[in-house]
């Protein structure tokens, strides 16, 4: 998605639902997009379920639930999710379709959670676009529309103007990935922490996976040899010292790194790096030398490459879309450079 800049009003979000949808499927944009930090305060979202299907709607569990609201929603919606679809793949209704379409050609931006992606797919959304699917779905979706280049094991694609996620759980990371482009990391990192769910999966044009700390007892070293370097950003960390610090060999702290944390340990550091310089341009006024320092990564010049390597902008920037603006337009992106646009596919976690 978008960096974006910011706006007064509440942004908009339609989530399509239909008959035989999964509750869970539904509820994940409505808990983020939906969650407020304290009482009284002013909602950033306003999240209104729709569908083309009439009340009440049939879900998977047995109950019946009722939307009041048709597709016209779509008419002025700045985001349309599709939260998922139909197991067997059936075709979209044709009006659909056309409501999908019709907002993607206004400007809104459009997101597929899981098999959420065929109909954007059907509605030649995704041509010529990389995405993403449950993994159960990705050849049925690379058979049934091979303009669309498939993308296996990420959470999630962003490709600017359409997002699309993995099954399940990673609908929820998908739609944090989203909170943090339009209102921050900080404020996301808050709304992640009260539903109880991880705010470091992360992933931006160069896509990545990056799980949370462990915390069983077993890894209990382990989890403190992390906690210990996110402490220490600003220092230089090898595996070999690690290693040494948690009683391993190099072998196995990296085999164990790896499978606790599903990423290389050079990966890890570097997202950790820049989530705390994210951090500290939204809550600091430090200047882009001394965050570059305390985040690890040394100069300015190094921080700006890996910001614009990884986020596709500058920090410069980036303090200016989110410090005293923690809300986000999408039909604003315009007013960014073209440089300064995120608009790739997701790759592979490394």
């Amino acid at each position: 998605m978008h960096t974006l800049t910011s706006q007064l009003r509440p942004i908009q979000i339609a989530v399509v639902a239909f008959d035989g949808i999964t509750p869970f499927h539904l509820s994940v944009p409505s808990l983020v997009f939906g969650a407020r930090l304290a009482d009284g305060e002013e909602a950033a979202f306003e999240v209104t379920i729709c569908a083309l299907d009439k009340d009440p709607l049939r879900t998977s569990a047995g109950f019946m639930i009722s939307t009041g609201n048709d597709l016209s929603v779509l008419n002025t919606a700045d985001i349309v999710i599709m939260p998922s679809w139909h197991e067997d793949y059936r075709s979209a209704p044709v009006p659909l379709l056309d409501a999908l379409r019709a907002a993607s050609q206004r400007g809104a931006s459009l997101v597929g959670l899981c098999l959420g992606a065929f109909p954007l797919a059907e509605a030649g959304l995704l041509n010529g676009k990389s995405a993403t699917t449950h993994w159960l779905a990705t050849d049925e979706l690379a058979r049934r529309y091979p303009a669309v280049t498939v993308i296996q094991e990420v959470l999630y694609v962003d490709q600017g103007n359409v997002l699309t996620s993995g099954g399940v759980a990673a609908g929820l990371d998908c739609c944090l990935y989203m909170l943090r482009q339009l209102i921050g990391v900080e404020t996301a990192n808050k709304i992640a922490r009260r539903l109880l769910v991880a705010p470091h999966r992360d992933g931006g044009q160069a896509q990545f996976i990056e799980r949370p700390l462990p915390v069983s007892s077993s890894d209990s070293r382990f989890s403190e040899v992390l906690e210990w370097v996110c402490h220490r950003l600003d220092q230089v960390h090898t595996i070999d010292s690690l290693a040494e610090r948690a009683a391993m060999s190099r072998r196995n702290f990296t085999r164990h790194f790896r499978r606790v944390t599903g990423t290389s340990f050079k990966q890890w550091l570097l997202n950790q790096r820049l989530s705390h310089a994210q951090g500290m341009l939204e809550g600091t006024d430090a200047s882009i030398d001394v965050v570059a320092q305390q985040a690890g990564f040394g100069t300015a010049v190094s921080l700006r490459q890996h910001f614009k390597a990884s986020l596709h902008t500058s920090p410069s920037i980036y303090r200016k879309l989110f410090r005293d603006a923690p809300v986000a337009r999408p039909d604003e992106i315009a007013q960014l450079p073209d440089t300064e646009r995120a608009n790739s596919a997701g790759a592979r976690s490394s």
